[in-house]
C-alpha cells in the first residue's frame, strides 16, 4: 500500500480557515506536515483549524490580495519554521460581475479579484522560490478552477484569473524544474463550499445534471489531489493541472 509521507515538511495554505484550503490543510497536517494556516479575518475559524491541525501548525494572517501582507506572511512562517517546503495558494474570491455595472465598479471588481485570486499566488510564489532553491528544492500547488476552461457568463474576472493561474503554473514548472521547484495547479468544478452554496442552492439540479455521477464535489475530493501533488509521487508532472470535477467537463 502507498502511503504518503510529509513529516516535517512546512507548508503554508492560503484562504485556510474553511472549505477547500480547511480540507487541505487538514489532510496536509495528517500525512506530517507543519502546517500555516493562512486566512484574512476569520480568527475563531483559523483557530478551529490550528487545533484540528495539532500543536506543530501555526496560523499567519493577512489580505493576500496585499503584496506586503504576502510577504509578512511567509515571514511569519520562516520564522516559526526556518523555511518553507509547499505552498499552496488557495485564497481566492467568486464575484458575480456584468457590463451592467458601472465602469468604476467594473474596474474596481477587476482589480479586486486579479489582486485576491492570481497576484496573491504571484507574489508568494516570488517570495517563497528563493527560499526554496536555498534549501535544495520545494513545491508550488495552485488551486485554479475549471473555469479557466470553460469559460463563465457572470464571473469573467474569476474565470480569467483562474486562466492566469494556470498558465502561471506551466512558467514556474518550466522555469524551476532545474531547482527542483515543481508546479502544479488542481482546477476543481463545483465543490460544496461556502462560496459555492448560493450557485448550489439555486441551480443545484442543473450542476448535478452537468456531472456523470452526479454527485457534486467535496472539498476532500480536492484536498487528496494536492496532498498527492505535494508528495514525491508527484515529481514528474510538474506544470500539470489536474482537474477534480467528476467529468463535468473535459478537455
Amino acid at each position: 500500500m502507498i502511503s504518503i509521507n510529509l513529516d516535517n515538511k512546512v507548508t503554508l495554505v492560503t484562504g485556510a480557515s474553511r472549505g477547500i484550503g480547511k480540507q487541505i490543510a487538514l489532510s496536509l497536517a495528517r500525512a506530517g506536515a507543519r502546517v500555516a494556516i493562512g486566512y484574512h479575518s476569520n480568527l475563531e475559524a483559523a483557530r478551529s483549524v490550528v487545533q484540528e491541525c495539532g500543536s506543530s501548525a501555526i496560523i499567519v494572517q493577512g489580505d493576500v490580495s496585499n503584496a506586503t501582507d504576502c510577504s509578512n506572511i511567509l515571514q511569519a512562517v520562516i520564522d516559526r519554521y526556518g523555511k518553507i517546503d509547499i505552498l499552496v495558494n488557495n485564497a481566492g474570491i467568486f464575484e458575480k460581475d456584468s457590463l451592467r455595472l458601472p465602469y468604476e465598479a467594473w474596474n474596481a471588481h477587476w482589480q479586486r479579484t486579479l489582486n485576491t485570486n492570481f497576484m496573491s499566488a504571484v507574489n508568494l510564489s516570488y517570495l517563497c522560490i528563493p527560499h526554496m532553491i536555498r534549501q535544495g528544492g520545494g513545491r508550488i500547488i495552485n488551486v485554479a478552477s475549471r473555469s479557466a476552461f470553460r469559460g463563465e457568463t457572470n464571473h469573467f474576472a474569476y474565470a480569467a484569473s483562474k486562466a492566469a493561474m494556470v498558465n502561471f503554473t506551466r512558467c514556474l514548472a518550466r522555469t524551476y524544474a532545474q531547482e527542483n521547484v515543481l508546479a502544479y495547479a488542481v482546477a476543481p468544478g463545483f465543490i460544496e463550499t461556502d462560496m459555492a452554496q448560493d450557485d448550489i442552492e439555486q441551480h443545484g439540479n442543473e450542476i448535478r445534471a452537468q456531472i456523470p455521477s452526479g454527485k457534486i464535489g467535496t472539498p476532500q475530493d480536492v484536498a487528496n489531489v494536492v496532498l498527492f501533488l505535494a508528495s514525491d509521487l508527484s515529481d514528474y508532472i510538474t506544470g500539470s493541472t489536474i482537474d477534480v470535477n467528476g467529468g463535468s467537463y473535459l478537455h
